[in-house]
């Protein structure tokens, strides 16, 4: 009944193949028809009818012929190049998604690519094998991570994960060993030689048998693999390869070493098992010698080589080698020497002698889906690199290529130079994809590493052809948004880099899209251009939803330069907007008007006291009817009258930035000014404070950016989109749950009523309150935390860090090898543990401000510089953090937006690459082309650079003699030998430096160049006579000139004088 069942089986494969030819005719035809039309149409003699072929009828067609192994993409892919090219007709693989490249050279490289690093080879030069012998295998076990080599002179080793020697034999067989391989289940190393079966026991012990062999085997075995099957039972099965062209199944049991041992007539080696006992079932396959033999556990196949021109790879199922039933047969010219198959590409490759490489779909054989062409020599050898689809290739001249199978293109090519004649037969190549490492073997085993590389260093890193304006993070959708100065609107899956949507010229043709916000639910999303214009859309759908029309008299003063969202729903929309000239605008739309309109407007100039720079306000509380956001101000002064006066100063309009923080008890807006003017509104407490003024000889303190820096009691805040930091922007309502307080001080009250400028407050609630500090305080600090907290970042490259009431808290200066440059960018994470900054030459550097942040007012918290790295070699435009996924996401004029690791600044890639991002693995070392350094790690030691000098030890005097004792102390001491010894270097000190004396000239102008140099005065020389004993034991010591004179007895000697 099996064999009936097999043969049904083999009869509907080949039923199978005559209808994929039958479809592919009708699928050729339908092309023809397709050509024909499109020609017709282009002469203009083409007449409609029924039988004409759009894009539905087409797909609905593919769809019939092939079913689900076509994908949409690749049909509307197929479909447009016919459409459009009708002169170049397309190959029918393409319909599948794969295409033939012919290139001979290096042409038209991915941009980023992984390859081999050949100046970081490593060699394992330890002894496995003899004097003129060679590696002829290497296997890899994946899950005890070992390593096993078979030389051809008989040598197996065992190396563990970190290549040191487990173990190793010396196999005592007169033939050559032609290949190896491990059995999981038995636990043993398998070897083939010319006429037996190796089964050597590695963990076996100086008194016991080293394993057994199976012999004897009628042909020359050449190669050998194990199946892996996934029963895990005490049993192995091996596949063999002879001469012959026979193909061989053994099954080995537990039990067999027992039960079929043969008598031997002496001790040996190795306990011998008889062939005959076994049942070895073997079918021949190929009319030439068996080259390699693997089996491929994921198509549940074998497959086998041979330089036979007809049956050059056999593909199939092992039961064919006891069924006899029709295999499945690939025929190349000349023969096939390797073959490998990788997983994630779901194809075959073979090499041959006709040094090409062809790409082959499992289940059709008869046409390959692929060719590689580039070697000049025979390919020997091939193996996989299955996370980035790469085939790695080796030629009989030493020669590696490596290709990558998606885009069949070379991506590099090197040379082994070292090789001797008997090394050229033995062209072993295993790759470890848990490690990304190659294994190769000659005398020795030459371990290469990967690297992620930018294949053509004149290509850069490129997300837009143009500079960037905007990059935002929808955190409830996991996507990206990137505007460019060309206004094109790109949509990215932050996880996988790929492209979700595109939105060209936004606002208009020729209308650059300057700024854009996304409300917190990411719902919707708000656009601003260069003419004042500002559009709501569906960030989902890039659906535009409102907008607020062109003014009259647009021009550069209504340019957006920041958008905040403030409140989104389907029955109203609310934005605050920061134009060219410092007005600020709160921009509303509900379900009754069409349009956007303004509904609030901030005055752009304020006049300061010079002394004291706050200026109460006078609110109108009957403006929160319109909208309830923000309060209309007055000021009842004229600014006009005020320019030339010396008591006062005018806030100014080059505004380059501001942020907004909306809470419970606190409504603050801050802005930042190309001159160093910081201004914060506090509408609790109806004032206005100039923060930071520059004088005009201090050039470089400019505002970049600003940002509100606010920790609540739970560490659990979310930022909102009332913060338009560089990164994410949010609803205001993500942290009205929590506040934040507002330390109010009497004395900048009583201060405040010293202005001359007559102010007129109304009374409103928060004036009210306002009016009490400390209860104001109060009541802020029972309902949030701690205090907001004002982060600056500036043209002098620092961080100055504000308190609400106007005093600089701290100040930051990145350490970094090279100069970072101006600051232009900001943004923290969602806890505010983490402070980014972006720099104008690229540079981002990251702090730690958590523990400063829960008490800034202890000395002992200290922000902590942690990273700093170059991400680009221009200005970083925006970035943001995304903690779930650790990465960080950076834009810069360049036009590319790149993603790195949060923790480490490792690079992951950039958005618009042909790969997908691999967010999990950060072993490799990567680079852009334009980055040439890695990323500093920060220590707290490394900050200090103060140089310790260390001064040698000198022999003091003064201790020596308190120190010496007299023989008769000694001898009563109970160790007098050891501190008699140690009297010495206990003696020792630093080098004592005495104050010099120092006389000063009368006369100063006499005295002006010497006046100040040390005189030293010196005494008269005492003639010290040498004592008579001293002489005797001088002449003594004369006589022995090796003997060395002893200090105590001159010391005594001296004392006796």
């Amino acid at each position: 009944m099996s064999g009936k069942k097999d043969r049904d089986k083999g009869s509907c494969t080949a039923l199978e193949l005559i209808d994929f030819k039958n479809a592919l005719e009708q699928f050729q035809n339908l092309v023809e028809k397709m050509i024909i039309q499109k020609t017709k149409e282009s002469s203009g003699s083409y007449i409609k009818d029924d039988e004409e072929i759009d894009y539905e009828k087409f797909h609905t067609t593919i769809r019939a012929l092939f079913g689900p192994a076509v994908k949409d993409q690749n049909v509307q892919a197929f479909f447009r190049k016919v459409m459009s090219s009708p002169d170049e007709k397309p190959e029918w693989l393409e319909i599948f998604g794969c295409f033939t490249g012919e290139s001979d050279g290096m042409s038209s490289p991915t941009k980023e690519s992984t390859v081999l690093l050949v100046s970081e080879k490593r060699q394992i030069t330890h002894s496995v094998v003899k004097r003129k012998d060679v590696i002829k295998g290497i296997v890899k076990v994946p899950l005890l991570h070992f390593t096993i080599t078979a030389s051809q002179r008989g040598v197996l080793t065992m190396f563990s994960k970190k290549m040191k020697v487990l173990a190793t034999i010396d196999v005592e067989d007169p033939t050559w060993i032609n290949g190896c391989d491990f059995l999981p289940n038995l636990k043993y190393v398998v070897a083939v030689t010319e006429s037996t079966v190796i089964l050597w026991d590695y963990q076996s012990k100086e008194s016991q048998s080293d394993g057994f062999v199976i012999k004897p085997m009628k042909n020359c075995l050449l190669c050998v693999c194990t199946v892996t099957m996934a029963d895990n039972l005490a049993k192995d099965t091996i596949l063999m390869g002879d001469d012959k062209g026979y193909v061989y199944l053994l099954t080995i049991t537990n039990d067999d070493f027992i039960m079929k041992q043969s008598r031997a007539e002496k001790e040996s080696q190795f306990k011998v098992l008889d062939s005959e006992s076994f049942d070895i079932p073997k079918r021949k396959l190929h009319d030439d010698w068996v080259g390699k033999i693997r089996y491929f556990s994921a198509l549940k196949c074998f497959g086998s080589c041979s330089t036979d021109s007809i049956n050059s790879f056999i593909l199939d199922d092992i039961k064919r080698l006891e069924d006899h039933l029709p295999v499945k047969e690939f025929s190349v010219p000349k023969g096939v020497n390797a073959f490998t198959y990788c997983g994630k590409a779901k194809v075959i490759v073979t090499g041959g002698n006709d040094r090409i490489l062809r790409l082959w779909n499992p289940v059709v054989n008869f046409s390959p889906v692929g060719k590689l062409f580039g070697h000049k020599h025979s390919v020997v050898e091939i193996v996989t690199n299955e996370k980035d689809q790469h085939v790695i290739s080796l030629s009989c001249a030493k020669v590696f290529r490596v290709w990558d199978i998606q885009t069949l293109s070379p991506l590099q090519v090197f040379y082994e130079s070292h090789g001797t004649p008997e090394e050229m037969n033995a062209f072993p190549m295993v790759f470890d994809n848990d490690h990304g490492m190659l294994f190769t073997g000659s005398d020795v085993i030459d371990i290469y590493p990967l690297a992620n590389v930018i294949q053509d260093l004149k290509e850069l890193p490129q997300t837009h052809e143009k500079s960037l304006n905007v990059v935002l993070y929808n955190r409830a959708f996991h996507q990206i948004l990137s505007i460019c100065t060309e206004s094109v609107l790109k949509v990215w899956d932050l996880e996988t880099g790929s492209q979700i949507y595109q939105i060209e010229d936004a606002h208009g043709l020729n209308t650059e899209v300057t700024c854009a916000a996304i409300e917190i639910n990411g719902v919707y999303l708000a656009t601003g251009a260069c003419d004042g214009t500002v559009k709501i859309w569906e960030f989902e759908s890039g659906q535009e939803v409102k907008a607020l029309p062109l003014a009259q008299h647009s021009n550069d003063e209504h340019r957006v330069l920041k958008i905040v969202y403030l409140k989104a729903d389907e029955d109203q929309h609310a934005v605050i907007v920061l134009e060219q000239r410092g007005k600020i605008k709160i921009i509303q739309g509900d379900s009754a008007q069409t349009d956007l309109y303004v509904t609030w407007v901030l005055s752009e100039i304020v006049p300061f006291p010079r002394r004291n720079p706050v200026v109460y306000l006078s609110l109108k509380p009957s403006s929160l009817e319109t909208q309830d956001f923000f309060p209309e101000i007055r000021l009842l002064c004229n600014t006009s009258s005020m320019r030339n006066d010396t008591e006062t100063f005018l806030s100014s309009v080059d505004i380059k930035c501001f942020d907004v923080l909306k809470v419970e008890g606190c409504r603050l807006i801050a802005t930042g000014s190309a001159n160093g003017e910081i201004n914060l509104w506090d509408f609790e407490s109806a004032s206005v404070k100039c923060l930071g003024k520059t004088t005009e000889d201090n050039q470089g303190s400019g505002v970049n950016a600003i940002l509100f820096l606010i920790r609540s009691v739970s560490s659990s805040r979310k930022r909102s989109a009332m913060s338009p930091t560089p990164s994410v922007r949010s609803d205001a309502s993500a942290i009205s749950e929590q506040g934040s307080s507002l330390d109010l001080h009497e004395e900048e009250n009583a201060e405040s009523y010293e202005i001359n400028t007559e102010i007129k407050t109304e009374e409103t609630p928060s004036r009210k309150n306002s009016q009490n500090p400390e209860m104001s305080v109060q009541l802020l600090k029972a309902k949030a935390g701690q205090s907001p907290i004002l982060a600056s970042a500036h043209e002098s490259s620092c961080i100055r860090l504000w308190s609400i009431q106007g005093n600089l808290m701290k100040e930051l200066l990145p350490f970094s090898e090279h100069p970072s440059g101006p600051l232009t960018a900001l943004c923290t994470d969602i806890f505010t543990k983490i402070l980014l900054a972006g720099s104008k030459k690229g540079y981002i550097i990251r702090w730690n401000m958590a523990s400063f942040l829960e008490d800034p007012r202890n000395k002992k918290n200290e922000i902590k510089e942690e990273l700093c790295w170059r991400a680009h070699a221009t200005e970083v435009v925006e970035l943001f953090i995304e903690e779930e996924k650790n990465v960080i996401v950076t834009a810069s004029i360049d036009g590319s937006v790149r993603l790195w690791h949060a923790m480490t600044g490792y690079y992951f890639g950039y958005f618009g690459q042909a790969r997908k991002f691999e967010l999990s693995d950060t072993s490799r070392l990567i680079l852009p082309s334009d980055v040439s350094n890695f990323p500093a790690i920060i220590k707290e030691e490394s900050k200090h650079m103060e140089k310790k000098v260390k001064y040698p030890l000198m022999l003091d005097r003064d201790k020596w003699k308190s120190l010496t004792r007299l023989p008769s102390d000694l001898e009563k001491a109970e160790h007098g030998e050891a501190a008699h010894g140690f009297k010495y270097f206990k003696a020792l000190d630093s080098e004592k430096f005495q104050t010099l004396e120092t006389f000063e000239f009368v006369s100063k102008e006499a005295g002006a160049v010497f006046g100040f140099l040390p005189i030293y005065e010196l005494e008269n020389p005492i003639e010290v006579s040498m004592p008579k004993s001293l002489q005797r034991i001088k002449a003594e010591k004369s006589s022995h000139k090796g003997r060395e004179k002893d200090p105590d007895s001159i010391e005594e000697l001296s004392q006796d004088k």
